[in-house]
């Protein structure tokens, strides 16, 4: 326990939090990509979410050791709130965009299917630009989402309307 501490800067019991919640959303994931695959037996979709869970877990890992660098933070267990957040607002913008697109009466049926799914994805974005520094607040991390939506909003070519 103490390497695992010292490996992730964990100064405070509540820290472990973040490592123990994105282990469990980990598995939640691997549990539903696996559901996704035609098994119908239990003691083969076992197996299979622990292998997906495996995979998930170093792909995270990996992805964490390169971003470290690149992302300013306190303690390295803050990548991980940061991950979760990211996590938390890609599926919430989803979940937002489909009812918004539905009370503007956008549905496939009368609109081209690839019309419908740009406008599903730029709603979707939308909300998601808002959607990430909200939840970045509500996770303690603002300064680096809003500092990571800044860069977004410079990428979409909308700079000017910042006043840094």
């Amino acid at each position: 326990m103490k390497r695992f501490k010292a490996n992730w800067d964990i100064t405070q019991n509540w820290q472990f939090l973040f490592p123990f919640l994105g282990l469990i959303t980990l598995g939640y994931s691997a549990f539903r990509l696996t559901s996704l695959l035609p098994l119908n037996a239990t003691y083969i979709t076992i197996p299979a979410s622990l292998a997906v869970f495996y995979i998930l877990l170093k792909t995270v890992l990996y992805a964490i050791t390169k971003l470290e660098s690149k992302w300013i933070v306190n303690q390295r267990w803050e990548l991980i709130r940061i991950f979760i957040v990211f996590a938390i607002t890609g599926s919430s913008s989803v979940l937002v965009g489909r009812p918004i697109i539905k009370w503007l009466g956008i549905t496939q049926d009368n609109l081209h299917p690839l019309l419908y799914w740009i406008l599903f994805i730029a709603i979707s974005l939308f909300f998601y630009q808002v959607l990430l520094v909200l939840i970045g607040w509500i996770f303690g991390q603002f300064q680096f989402f809003w500092n990571f939506e800044k860069k977004m909003i410079r990428r979409f070519g909308l700079g000017r309307f910042l006043d840094d």
